[in-house]
């Protein structure tokens, strides 16, 4: 009866990575023929110069947004998933480490120091900066986690003070900005898909996905943590060690994200809470399903955000916010009332 219930529940949980993986395809699909510009099947065979013209945009322009969507919401979304399961608390947010708070202050220094640059460099300036700030970040938590040996407890208060300050900073820095600067912050914090190449766009694929594989192999050691440090060392786990990889790792992708996208909220929140009711806590099967989820719901936001406004396009930051937070108080108030 036991190994049937087993068998019940893989298969239940087959049944949510095959469903999945189906709507990410249907999604693919629809995102790339929908926007301010429809795009005929014919443009693949006709050689017309309209045609032509669909086509070149729909390769260089389209495709690599909508693959950079993909790649973005499932970075988010497992990096949600692997801090709700280091803190223990299906409430914990990537954000929490004062990672995309570093990326804000360092393009906000960026545009505020009175640097001229041609056009076509802004957003490569943009990225950097925001990169070497979620780098920092990092390179702090992974010093205070590996020779100041704190506690996960004493990393979310430093997270918390690193939000703080860095906000304080970005808000003393949009005060003294003029107005075309403080446009360029604002944009910057809503989240944006656009001005993605092929080049950068291979680059942090390889990246993402190549993190994300080294994270779902740590999967069993990161379920054997949820019993307790003592446990978890007592079954032969370097609880110090995995704890360190997982954070770096979480911190990583947020960096990548955060640097290319800007400020993008709620997907590595709300995805990974709605997957647990779904396939419970076990992240040999939470993260992988999490990637698949983030790519769904960053793919279909910017799907909407390119077309809801047509000609104009919403940030997609704050369609997520839009989308993602009455969905989780529906679904937090929701759960507060079945509990009593």
């Amino acid at each position: 009866m036991k190994l049937e219930t087993i068998s019940v529940k893989h298969q239940h949980k087959n049944t949510v990575v095959l469903m999945l993986m189906i709507i990410l395809c249907f999604s693919l699909l629809l995102s790339l023929n929908i926007g301010p510009m429809s795009v005929p099947f014919s443009v693949f065979w006709q050689s017309d110069k309209h045609s032509q013209f669909l086509f070149d945009m729909w390769l260089h322009i389209r495709l690599p947004r909508v693959f950079f969507a993909i790649i973005v919401g499932a970075a988010l979304a497992v990096s949600g998933s692997i801090m709700q399961g280091l803190f223990k608390n299906p409430l914990a947010d990537p954000g929490l480490l004062g990672i995309s708070s570093g990326s804000a202050l360092s393009v906000a220094i960026m545009v505020i120091l009175p640097i001229s640059l041609p056009s076509v460099l802004v957003f490569w300036a943009s990225a950097s900066a925001a990169f070497i700030g979620s780098l920092l970040i990092t390179l702090l938590i992974f010093f205070v986690s590996q020779y100041k040996r704190a506690q996960l407890s004493q990393l979310l208060l430093l997270g918390i003070a690193i939000n703080a300050l860095c906000m304080a900073i970005v808000g003393v820095l949009s005060y003294i900005s003029n107005d075309q600067q403080l446009r360029e912050l604002s944009l910057w914090g809503m989240g944006s898909l656009s001005n993605i190449k092929w080049p950068i766009l291979m680059i942090s694929a390889v990246f993402i996905l190549l993190i994300i594989l080294g994270v779902v192999l740590l999967a069993n050691r990161l379920n054997i943590l949820q019993l307790g440090d003592e446990d978890a060392h007592y079954m032969g786990i370097n609880v110090k060690q995995t704890q360190t990889i997982l954070l770096v790792s979480s911190a990583l992708l947020v960096a990548i994200a955060v640097s290319l996208a800007g400020l993008i909220g709620f997907v590595g929140l709300v995805v990974p809470h709605i997957l647990r009711f779904w396939v419970g806590s076990d992240h040999r099967w939470l993260l992988p399903c999490s990637a698949l989820g983030g790519a769904i719901l960053l793919l279909l936001s910017d799907t909407l955000a390119r077309t809801v406004a047509s000609p104009a396009i919403i940030p997609i930051g704050l369609l997520t916010c839009l989308i993602g937070a009455p969905w989780f108080l529906v679904m937090v108030l929701t759960k507060k009332h079945n509990n009593g």
